[in-house]
């Protein structure tokens, strides 16, 4: 099974963060999300990855190359060029292609593009900015017994703005809005099958407008309720919130 990561968008809600780096690469704990989504995938067992390059695609490269030297102590013999890894138990057993699927090119086009590298049959594809606890196995057990070409994680979208419940002009109530109390989402995640492909025509496409509204018409769209953690990383202060529950040591979707 493999898994297609969409790392090519331009991140300008989180400006702050990716004015020389993608947004994939914007750090939560010293590790890029990009990270985190593969190591949500690798403990359900998927460990191929393909991830579509676009905007600073070479700073991924790069992270990519150095994956498993940078987490571990290594030897280095300068003069003969050797590089020794001194300590495999930080060594990241995974597969990935990276693949140049140009700067402007759409969702859709990123996705078609990258799944030519990818070998024929069901494969997962999700956004390079959100992570979850999700449970990957359940998913690929849902799509599996539907039949249909694909499948989308529908996800509650989190809370954005304190809710008050007035009388007359007085605040009777303060409080977050209840995650529970949104309608549902498309979280990414996704399961498709290869023929779900043939509904993008090109680079232009973008994948959440005509081709998932088509398969949708078509019957062809199964949506995979998650009721537990999702949450996208748009802007500096989720960001923040994604670091802080990292630092606490309560991070809901590490789960390795």
């Amino acid at each position: 099974m493999n898994a297609i990561i969409l790392a090519g968008g331009l991140g300008t809600r989180l400006s702050e963060e990716t004015g020389t780096r993608p947004k994939p690469m914007v750090t939560i704990g010293g590790h890029p999300i990009l990270w985190h989504i593969m190591k949500i995938y690798a403990s359900h067992g998927i460990s191929e990855f393909t991830i579509a390059l676009g905007y600073r695609g070479d700073v991924i490269k790069e992270f990519l190359l150095n994956l498993n030297v940078l987490s571990s102590s290594f030897k280095i013999d300068c003069g003969r060029g050797d590089l020794e890894i001194l300590d495999d138990s930080a060594r990241e057993d995974w597969r990935i292609s990276a693949v140049d699927t140009g700067e402007q090119t759409e969702t859709g086009g990123r996705l078609l593009r990258a799944a030519a590298f990818v070998p024929d049959g069901t494969f997962m594809a999700t956004y390079g900015d959100g992570v979850a606890d999700i449970d990957i196995g359940a998913l690929l057990a849902f799509h599996r017994s539907h039949g249909r070409l694909a499948t989308v994680t529908a996800v509650r979208p989190p809370a954005r703005f304190g809710r008050l419940e007035l009388d007359g002009e007085a605040v009777s109530r303060f409080g977050e809005k209840p995650q529970s109390e949104e309608g549902w989402i498309n979280g990414g995640f996704f399961v498709l099958e290869r023929d779900a492909l043939e509904y993008i025509s090109g680079d232009d496409d973008v994948w959440e407008r005509g081709p998932l509204e088509a398969i949708a018409r078509d019957g062809q769209l199964m949506a995979y309720r998650h009721y537990g953690f999702w949450q996208p990383m748009d802007t500096l202060r989720e960001r923040m919130m994604l670091e802080e529950m990292w630092n606490s040591g309560m991070a809901p979707w590490k789960r390795w």
